[in-house]
């Protein structure tokens, strides 16, 4: 945003200012300045062309001799209107034009050249297109000083802040706010603007109505101008308006920017003769087309809202007119709005046709009423002032605004408490009365009523408190050492959690990815586990990022085949990350899904290698819950309930504590040709269950005794059940046992399969005795053959 401080000086006398340290000044009260610029150019000129000739050896350049005052300059000139007997811009060796541009004295094909005669565009006075290139060189007025400085002649002797806002402090988008945090700095007085101006004594009832049909239109205002001249702007807009970054028009619609800047509140004008006399606002009807003054045809929808002259649509309001009802050169009669719409229709409707203007920019945020009201009035004096327009008497209103005085109460003590300052009553006094708040005084409490512009002060003592802060300068809070009682900084338990996993399945061997969180409808379906209802954005920028994903191994099998089908298939990937779902409440999972292909160890030499399995995920899984301290509390066991994207019969679902947490297994073939196995694991469930930290445990110095069974059983029995069983009998001395061994062949029944356990006895306190080993030994046969109905091999 571009503040024009000469357009300031019209509120507040900032003549004698010192810019440069008034912008300091500014930014420390909380309102950044980021580039303060001077329209000044040194060594510009006005000059009188004397002589004109054609260059000896080109068919277009001129050589002329210029008086630039105190001597006679020679310049060779391109320009097609350059001649005899005008009055020019000269810039003279030594000035700078925009784009660091150094004017020097050269020889142009072989004709000494002492300067350069310009037009406005090359001193960034206007912007250049086609029509101001073939418009040439700037041609004065002829009563134009010789020798005077140009700049200070043409009346841009101006400077320009650059604003970098905060969001909230979008209320200084316009010169008049803006004078308030001036005045607020200085000390000194606001001088509102002129809305003086004679009515006519037709009333404006009798020759319009308005109808407002959608609860997105808090105010309406309408006032008639009749009898408009339609021609150029006074030098002193359209110069203010070029330093804001506006091109000037004519008279009509430069007015209507020109409140814009000033008040921050946009208006609209409508060519009374061709609206007729009914004003209807509403919302637009899905699929309801309209051209806009850019003669393009928009398709609108429900969401938009429309002014209308009963039937067809005259504006897209907020963001464009429409192309039959705007002004033009023919203009008499013009229909004045000023309105304040719902900030979220205007601001979806300019992006959704991508008609971003400044107009929208501000409507889109909460705007003044009293501005509001204000800007029609402004706009009506400077019509009369400007473009001889005749005021019709009285206005048209819709309002239904909450006028509630914004009242905040703060004490003196609590102004002090929170910015650890010792104000007195007349510093807290002194700076309301120049931030232009209303307050009224009783024992040390203040009640303070926030005015209407300041749309970002909230209902809390907290902002008012702000506020004394920030004019009373935040660099004046004297520094002391904090009285507070302080904590270590550290991880919050989710979050070191999270990073403890990815250290581990790192040291693994895995590599980490990041994926998007928003996938296509059609991909968020995919390894649908145990998931909520789909939860799917309002607006999104792209189809293909429309939902946020329940699962991560959509996005993590895609980056898989990716780098399969660049011969990259030797894949340990891993990913942790947040998924959501929901139905009348969103619920938030951080998970772990990690996916493994090809081979682990790959040895060319000797053609040892390691393809990865089934067996090797499980592996993966049982190291990361033995890590957490669930070793012995987790079950894993083939599932018919997970995705249709695993393989049915190459899958176990992780279950700890009679819950599931997740799962793992094969692709299914349907997925990927390619054999694939994945996991995901719920973290924040794992968490709720993991143990308290891993103790060290010395080394066991009595010996150990192991031995070895095989049992045959029936097919279907899964070995989880009959560990689960040998861990029950073998009681506290049995401190492991794995399977090393499963048979199914000739040797035993089709039906029957045979596994080998090898168990591990030891006591921490003595040595066992072959006796009370074989004991124990013995029970956990007899327990396994009755429950399981199975037969000792070799027995």
């Amino acid at each position: 945003m571009a503040i024009s401080l000469n357009w300031v000086n019209d509120y507040i006398d900032i003549e004698k200012e010192d810019k440069v340290l008034l912008a300091n000044k500014i930014t420390k009260a909380g309102i950044n300045v980021e580039k303060v610029t001077v329209f000044n150019i040194k060594n510009l000129v006005v000059g009188e062309v004397l002589e004109c000739e054609m260059h000896p050896d080109s068919d277009h350049l001129h050589v002329c001799k210029v008086n630039i005052g105190d001597n006679t300059t020679q310049i060779v000139c391109g320009a097609s209107n350059v001649r005899a007997g005008i009055k020019v811009i000269v810039a003279l060796p030594g000035a700078v034009l925009p784009g660091d541009f150094e004017i020097k004295q050269s020889k142009i094909r072989g004709i000494e050249s002492n300067g350069m005669i310009c037009a406005l565009f090359e001193l960034g006075l206007e912007e250049k297109t086609e029509e101001t290139y073939n418009k040439g060189i700037c041609e004065l007025p002829i009563d134009a000083p010789v020798g005077e400085d140009a700049f200070k002649y043409l009346g841009y002797g101006d400077t320009s802040y650059e604003l970098d806002l905060n969001p909230n402090r979008t209320d200084c988008n316009n010169h008049l706010c803006f004078a308030y945090e001036v005045a607020a700095v200085l000390k000194k007085q606001v001088k509102m603007p002129d809305i003086t101006f004679k009515e006519t004594d037709e009333l404006v009832d009798s020759l319009v109505s308005l109808r407002v049909d959608t609860e997105n239109v808090p105010m309406y205002n309408l006032m008639i101008a009749k009898d408009v001249t339609i021609k150029e702007s006074p030098d002193f807009i359209k110069k203010r308006l070029e330093t804001a970054g506006i091109r000037s028009i004519n008279n009509v619609v430069d007015i209507s920017n020109y409140v814009m800047l000033e008040y921050g509140q946009p208006l609209h004008f409508f060519d009374k003769d061709i609206v007729g006399d009914k004003i209807v606002v509403r919302m637009a009807s899905e699929e309801e087309k309209v051209i806009t003054l850019d003669k393009q045809e928009r398709t609108l929808s429900n969401e938009d809202i429309v002014i209308t002259d009963g039937d067809k649509v005259l504006c897209v309001a907020g963001v464009m007119g429409g192309l039959d009802s705007g002004i033009n050169d023919n203009t008499k009669n013009i229909l004045i709005e000023s309105a304040i719409f719902n900030p979220y229709n205007i601001r979806y409707t300019s992006l959704r046709l991508g008609l971003r203007s400044e107009a929208s920019l501000r409507l889109e945020k909460p705007l003044s009423y009293e501005y509001c009201e204000l800007a029609i009035k402004r706009a009506c004096h400077l019509l009369e002032k400007y473009a001889d327009a005749k005021i019709v008497k009285g206005s048209i209103s819709y309002d239904r605004i909450d006028r509630s005085p914004k009242k905040i109460k703060v004490s003196l003590d609590e102004i002090n408490s929170i910015l650890g300052m010792t104000l007195t009553n007349e510093d807290v006094e002194s700076t309301f009365d120049s931030l232009g708040f209303a307050y009224t005084v009783d024992n040390n409490t203040y009640e303070v009523t926030v005015p209407n512009r300041r749309q970002d002060i909230a209902m809390q003592k907290e902002d008012i408190i702000e506020e004394v802060g920030r004019i009373y300068g935040y660099d004046n809070i004297q520094p002391t050492l904090p009285l507070v009682n302080i904590k270590k900084g550290e991880y919050s338990e989710s979050a070191k959690f999270r990073k403890i996993i990815s250290k581990r399945i790192r040291s693994l061997g895995f590599n980490e990815l990041r994926t998007y969180t928003l996938l296509n409808e059609e991909d968020v379906t995919k390894y649908n586990y145990n998931f909520g209802d789909i939860i799917i954005l309002n607006r999104p920028m792209l189809k293909e990022r429309a939902c946020v994903r329940q699962s991560l191994l959509t996005s993590l099998v895609e980056v898989a085949k990716y780098n399969i089908s660049k011969k990259n298939k030797d894949l340990m990937l891993y990913e942790i990350a947040n998924t959501y779902s929901g139905s009348e409440e969103y619920t938030e999972d951080t998970k772990l899904a990690f996916l493994v292909s090809g081979k682990y160890i790959s040895n060319t030499w000797n053609q040892n290698s390691y393809d990865i399995d089934f067996y090797f995920i499980k592996g993966v899984v049982e190291n990361l819950l033995t890590f957490v301290g669930l070793n012995n509390r987790y079950t894993l066991s083939l599932s018919d309930k997970l995705p249709k994207e695993i393989h049915p019969k190459i899958n176990s679902e992780i279950i700890v504590g009679g819950k599931s947490i997740g799962y793992f297994g094969k692709l299914h073939p349907v997925v990927s040709k390619e054999d694939m196995y994945v996991c995901e694991i719920s973290l924040t469930k794992l968490n709720m269950n993991k143990t308290g930290d891993v103790k060290y445990q010395e080394l066991n110095k009595y010996p150990k005794i192991e031995k070895d069974l095989a049992f045959v059983v029936d097919d279907k029995i899964e070995s989880f059940e009959i560990l689960k069983e040998i861990k029950k009998s073998g009681g506290k001395l049995l401190t492991d046992v794995k399977v090393f061994d499963i048979y199914k062949g000739d040797k035993i029944d089709s039906d029957k399969k045979s596994i080998a356990y090898n168990l591990t006895f030891e006591d921490y306190t003595r040595t066992l005795t072959e006796e009370e080993v074989m004991n124990i030994f013995t029970n956990i046969i007899k327990s396994i053959e009755n429950k399981f109905n199975a037969t000792l091999r070799d027995k």
